[in-house]
Order: C-alpha cells, then structure tokens, then sequence
C-alpha cells in the first residue's frame, strides 16, 4: 500500500483560520473588558497618581513659621507679559569711531497658566503676530526651586532698529534692517532657603507667612549676535556693513528680601551682580574687526522685583520683574546688553 509522505506544511487556508481564531479571542477578550472596568481601572490610576503629587507637594523642608503651601491644589492664572532688550555698542577701527544704539520692538503676550501640585503648564497668545505686526521669536523659561532658580530666555528679531554712527555720519536702521539672536540665563542658588521662598514671589506655588532674606550665588551667560541684513544695503548701498558678537560669562553672589506687610502684601526684591571672567566680544564693520581682551573682568547685574496680593486665601494678583543688565567696557570694544521681561497676573487657587 502506497502512503503520501508528510512534509509538515501547513496549508494557508489552515493558517488563516488560526489567526482569524486567535483575532476573534483577542477581541472577545478586549469586549469583555467593560466600561465600567475600564473607567475603575483610569481611577485607581489617577488615585494613586494624585496620591504621590499630594505628598510631594505638601512635603517641604521649610520653616512652616515663615513659609506654607496654599490650601488648594489647583491654581489657574492669568498673565500679561511684555519684554525688550536693547544694545549699545562702541569701537574705534583704523582710527574711525563707530557707534549703535539698537532695540528691538516691545513684544507683549497673553497666558493662561494651570499649576496642579506644583505641576505647571501655560499657554501664550501674541495679538500682534495675527496681524503680522510682531515676527520675532522668543522663548522665555522660569524655573523656581526651594534652593536653585533659573531665569533663561531666547529671541530671535528682525525688528531692531535705531542709530549707527560712523565717523560722525549718523545711519538710521529700520525693522528688517538688523537680524538679532541674543540668549540669556541665569541661576541662582538660595543659602536661606528655609525661611526665604523664591517661589513664593514669582509663581504663587508657596506662600511667604513672615518676612525674610538670602544672600545668593549665581552664575550667568548673556551672548549672541546682530548683524546688518541684504535689506539694508538695497535700501541704503552706502550704509555699513556691521556685526556686533556678544559673549559674557559671569559668576558671582547677592542678596535678595522678601517683605510681608500686614499677612496680605509680599514684596520682593533681589539683586545678584556677576563678575565676567571670560568674553567673546568683537565689532566688525565692512570687514574690519576689534576684539576684546578675552579676561578682561566687567560685570552683569540680574535683578527681580516682584509685588503679591492676595485678596483673600482663593485669590491673589501681582506683578513681576526679571531684567539682566551686562556692563562691558574696554578699550577696543565697548558693549552694553539689556533684556528685561514684566508681568502682571491674576490667579485663582482650588
């Protein structure tokens, strides 16, 4: 009797019946998983979740005596920022003296903030940018801790203008004329930071009971570049062809003061001078440059200043200030860099 050998391959339509079975339990066993299961599943989630921020948030090593955490958990804000930055540059090349006073044009924003146990995320709006008034970038980020904070920004504008003076021949530079890129950050370390709160001033997460200072360690970098565009030479072939690079680092201390009046008002104040140890500052017009002596030693003051309310243990309003000052002054190049930011806020605590 003849026998067919087996091969031990199975057929296609065999295989396709097998997934099909296997499809057909996995999506019994997806059905079966209920709304009502699936929503207790999400809630025990989030329970735990929640539980581990609430301890978080309400573990602190603060002295209670000078500074708490609001009742609530959830706070939403309403902000309205505005900034600006400006330089100001000197140099002499071959014997010819040049000059530029620049700023870039106020960029105003709206936010709306929600913080959950410390937790915090904003959106902003430019009114400006929808009507193509504003098309500079900028990207400004706040960190405020129990012992470091840390201010950085970054703009990227064509709306620069003002006056370049060359040998005493006065060029005006409109927007679009200038290209900037300027970059910004400091950070701070707190020594009080038992009974002197940071964030009590500047995002409302605590809540600063009784006055009280630090003094403070910083470090801070202040750098970036401007530089004529093709706009300018087309408008004005006889206009200077200039780059200013901007490059300061800078280490220092200060002392900053939290002031409580009457249980409601919280005024803040802080200033931090840094000394510049190393710079990358040159000037360039048509092609010819200067450059600073790298160690030469000059300064960068950061200062804040910040006024809290609060209306009543749900509500507060305020006002806040970051501005960054550099003062950089040598014999071949001279440059002065300010950017500053201030915002106003309403806040709500759940």
């Amino acid at each position: 009797m003849l026998r067919a050998k087996s091969t031990g391959h199975i057929p296609a339509d065999m295989q396709a019946d097998k997934l099909l079975k296997w499809t057909t339990t996995l999506a019994a066993l997806i059905l079966s998983f209920s709304e009502a299961q699936a929503q207790s599943f999400l809630k025990r989630i989030w329970t735990k979740t929640d539980s581990i921020l609430t301890t978080r948030y309400y573990r602190t090593a603060y002295d209670t005596n000078y500074v708490v955490r609001p009742e609530g958990k959830l706070t939403l804000k309403l902000k309205a920022n505005l900034t600006g930055n400006s330089i100001h540059a000197k140099g002499t090349i071959n014997d010819i003296h040049s000059k530029a006073d620049l700023s870039s044009r106020h960029k105003a924003t709206i936010s709306i903030g929600a913080s959950y146990c410390g937790i915090s995320a904003s959106y902003s709006i430019n009114p400006a940018k929808f009507s193509g008034f504003y098309n500079d970038f900028e990207v400004n980020v706040n960190y405020y801790g129990r012992r470091l904070s840390i201010d950085a920004s970054y703009l990227r504008t064509s709306s620069m203008s003002g006056n370049v003076e060359r040998n005493g021949t006065m060029h005006r530079m409109e927007a679009d004329d200038i290209t900037m890129k300027v970059f910004n950050v400091v950070a701070y370390y707190c020594f009080n930071s038992r009974r002197f709160s940071f964030p009590a001033a500047f995002n409302q997460s605590y809540i600063q009971r009784r006055s009280a200072g630090s003094w403070l360690a910083g470090l801070s970098y202040q750098g970036g570049s401007i530089r004529t565009n093709e706009e300018l030479k087309a408008r004005n072939p006889n206009a200077p062809d200039v780059t200013i690079n901007v490059g300061h680092i800078g280490i220092g201390g200060g002392y900053g003061y939290n002031l409580v009046l009457g249980r409601k008002w919280l005024l803040h104040l802080s200033v931090l001078p840094t000394f510049v140890f190393y710079n990358r500052n040159d000037l360039t017009i048509n092609n010819e440059s200067r450059h600073a002596g790298r160690m030469r030693f000059n300064m960068i003051f950061n200062e804040r200043a910040a006024v809290i309310y609060n209306i009543s243990p749900r509500y507060f309003v305020g006002a806040t200030l970051v501005m960054n000052n550099s003062l950089f002054d040598d014999k071949v190049v001279i440059v002065n860099q300010n950017k500053w930011i201030v915002r106003t806020l309403f806040g709500v605590r759940f």
